[in-house]
């Protein structure tokens, strides 16, 4: 097993898989409507941290993978993600629902050893099993802490805990920043691999509404983009799931979800910090 990744480009991953989600079904259509906003016209290649992230020396992809509705997937889903670190890369996967997050993890940890997970998101995602499925994306988390493949999982955003979700949480040892402690002023504090995971619906649904489960009271964009931003250690890999098209207005959603993924492939082009 090999240390942390060196400097290395980030590579996208289209992640077309919704068949795990428990209400709506839309963000298998989500790769391609991100990439549309991504190199839109309307913006630029240019992430905050005054660099070019479309460069030729910057953000690469894969493009998406062909995923059938079906458990199947998951292992498409880790050998994908797996072959973008065999190259080198960083991957940086665009979901899909969150389960996707959990084979994602996986095929990182099998390679580079058990990562810190930082989680954006309103819920925890840490059901044991929701509506009879232990791989539903209100799971994923529980299966990556159970297979020991996060040496943490820090939350930020959480905001729909539930008694079940707390238990597991405590079970696992999740570092959980609600809405309320981050509006208090509690920020997270990574070091060394870090996997990045933002569920949309951790923004406020007045900055994201084309989510699946849109819960008031969440992130600004601007909280999002300075997480990013200022967080330290060394980012091997991130996802940006839970795009849900049929919810959107306007194209609003696939313009943040750009915005985050540019921030993104920014950080990780800075690579390993202290």
């Amino acid at each position: 097993m090999s240390g942390p990744l060196p400097p290395a480009g980030p590579r996208l991953l289209g992640l077309p898989y919704d068949a795990s989600s428990s209400f709506l079904r839309g963000p298998a259509e989500a790769p391609p409507l991100i990439r549309a906003a991504l190199h839109s016209p309307a913006s630029n290649s240019w992430a905050a941290g005054v660099r070019d992230v479309l460069a030729a020396d910057g953000l690469t992809d894969a493009g998406d993978l062909a995923l059938p509705p079906t458990a199947e997937a998951r292992a498409l889903i880790e050998a994908g993600v797996a072959a973008v670190l065999e190259a080198g890369r960083r991957p940086l996967a665009l979901g899909g629902d969150h389960s996707v997050s959990y084979p994602a993890v996986r095929a990182v940890a099998c390679a580079r050893g058990p990562v810190a997970i930082l989680h954006v998101d309103a819920h925890a995602d840490l059901y044991d099993s929701f509506e009879g499925d232990r791989y539903s994306h209100a799971c994923p988390f529980a299966r990556v802490m159970e297979e020991g493949l996060a040496s943490r999982l820090v939350q930020v955003g959480i905001r729909t805990m539930n008694a079940h979700q707390r238990a597991q949480a405590e079970r696992f040892g999740a570092e959980v920043i609600g809405m309320r402690e981050w509006s208090a002023g509690a920020r997270p504090r990574m070091e060394g691999m870090v996997y990045l995971s933002i569920d949309l619906d951790g923004l406020d649904p007045a900055y994201a509404p084309g989510v699946g489960h849109p819960e008031p009271g969440g992130l600004a964009t601007r909280e999002v983009i300075a997480l990013i931003q200022e967080l330290r250690g060394d980012l091997v890999a991130a996802d940006v799931v839970e795009y849900n098209p049929h919810r959107d207005v306007n194209g609003l959603t696939a313009t943040v979800a750009a915005k985050l993924v540019k921030e993104i492939a920014g950080r990780m082009l800075a690579g390993a910090t202290a």
